[in-house]
């Protein structure tokens, strides 16, 4: 029962505009099966049984007249009056005899109707052939004195309503279904419209002029990503100008210290205190620089092996080794500042607790992905996901002499994801720590 549910789902579209076109093609696709059983369940079986009979009257009527008038010149009359005022071709053999063949079963409704008529009506033996002609049906009667062979047209037994009322039923039913098509496509587009206005804020960029448009629902649901938008701008902002007042109050006060410190010359315990100074400086800039980010720089077209070749030639001409493989060339819009931010924090970190560093970065089917490898100590995996928090740092398994605030895989964490990515932790086939940024496409 789960396999077949699954096998269902699968075959089921998976989009909005193909679940609904089937939400509106199946009822109509019953209701024609339903009219069109109804249809051949009565009216097609009583018109064929109504002709079907008519023309067995027909027969039956000659066959009498020709037993009340036997002689052969009243006989000949009489078949001559049928085929002009009955439309069939009559003849008669004086002497014949009914072939001695089995009679065909009958193939369609039509034919059951004529057997049925022509055993009620008749009454004597004959044979149906439907199949020897194109355009006629041979019926042979046989008679007391001879074979009679009636040739009938097929159009006195078909009605044209059949192929009258399935073309007019199909025909108004794909009228139908492409003006559903045609509106559904425009409902279903404000829906694709807004979903990829939230993916592109998702991944950082700006979406200044999306119009709700749609059906109220999906306007309702625009007005709610525009003002969710609109809150978190305004928070980013209130964030940023409330840090920058609040770094502008610190560093006064910092300043009078380390002036009164540099004034008060050599006494016991002065280095101490000044390197606590500059400690709270360290602490200060990093803060402002993990709650500024970099949200006001625009999105734009950057080359991502380029980028990285840059950021890793800064610590390539401190002496430090850092070697890059680029897969191939990867361009896509992004802040290019926050990540060669983001890049320099991870790359820093595993040099600083590794000896090599091995940096890859490389296109996959929904992303772009940069790896970074070091030959360190590495971190534990249950606590890879404690050093993304701020300013916490595993004395246990980091360099105590780093000088870092605990606050390098956060802010690159943070840029990572106000591109739409992460950055994740894990084993390095190298010994150490890997650090995988992924960034959607």
């Amino acid at each position: 029962m789960i396999r077949a549910t699954q096998w269902l789902k699968k075959l089921l579209p998976q989009g909005l505009l193909g679940r609904s076109l089937l939400i509106i093609v199946t009822p109509l696709i019953v209701v024609q099966l339903v009219s069109t059983y109804i249809f051949y369940a009565t009216h097609w079986d009583t018109v064929s049984r109504r002709l079907a009979g008519a023309l067995a009257g027909d027969l039956g009527a000659v066959i009498e007249a020709m037993r009340a008038f036997p002689d052969p010149e009243s006989q000949l009359r009489v078949l001559r009056i049928a085929a002009s005022k009955l439309e069939l071709d009559i003849r008669f053999q004086a002497g014949g005899i009914l072939p001695n063949v089995p009679q065909a079963a009958p193939s369609s409704m039509m034919d059951a109707a004529l057997y049925d008529t022509l055993t009620e009506r008749v009454q004597r033996p004959f044979q149906v052939d439907g199949h020897s002609f194109e355009r006629e049906i041979l019926v042979r009667v046989q008679l007391s004195d001879g074979l009679l062979e009636v040739y009938v047209p097929r159009k006195r037994l078909f009605s044209s309503t059949t192929y009258i009322f399935v073309l007019w039923m199909v025909g108004t039913s794909m009228l139908l279904l492409g003006i559903a098509t045609v509106f559904m496509r425009n409902q279903v587009r404000s829906v694709r419209k807004l979903a990829a206005a939230a993916d592109a804020f998702g991944k950082g960029q700006d979406v200044p002029n999306f119009k709700p448009e749609g059906a109220s629902e999906v306007r309702q649901a625009a007005h709610a990503f525009n003002n969710m938008r609109d809150r978190l701008k305004r928070q980013i902002q209130q964030r940023t100008e409330m840090l920058a007042g609040v770094s502008h109050d610190l560093r006064t006060p910092l300043t009078r210290m380390k002036l009164q410190l540099a004034m008060m010359g050599e006494v016991d315990g002065i280095a101490d205190l000044e390197e606590d100074v500059a400690e709270m400086e360290r602490m200060v800039e990093g803060y402002l620089a993990f709650a500024r980010g970099e949200g006001s720089e625009k999105p734009v077209a950057s080359d991502v092996g380029a980028l990285l070749e840059d950021v890793i030639g800064r610590f390539r001409r401190e002496g430090r080794e850092v070697d890059l493989h680029v897969e191939d060339k990867v361009t896509m819009l992004l802040r290019p500042h926050a990540l060669s931010r983001a890049l320099s924090n991870l790359i820093g970190n595993a040099l600083r607790y590794g000896g090599h560093v091995w940096v890859r970065v490389g296109r996959r089917p929904d992303c772009i992905e940069i790896l970074v490898d070091d030959d360190g100590p590495g971190i534990p995996k249950e606590k890879r996901e404690q050093v993304f928090k701020a300013f916490l740092r595993l004395e246990s398994s980091r360099n105590l002499a780093t000088g870092g605030v605990g606050l390098g895989l956060t802010i690159a964490r943070d840029i990572a994801r106000g591109h739409g990515g992460d950055v994740l932790l894990e084993d390095s086939p190298l010994g150490g720590l890997r650090a995988r940024l992924r960034l959607p496409l």
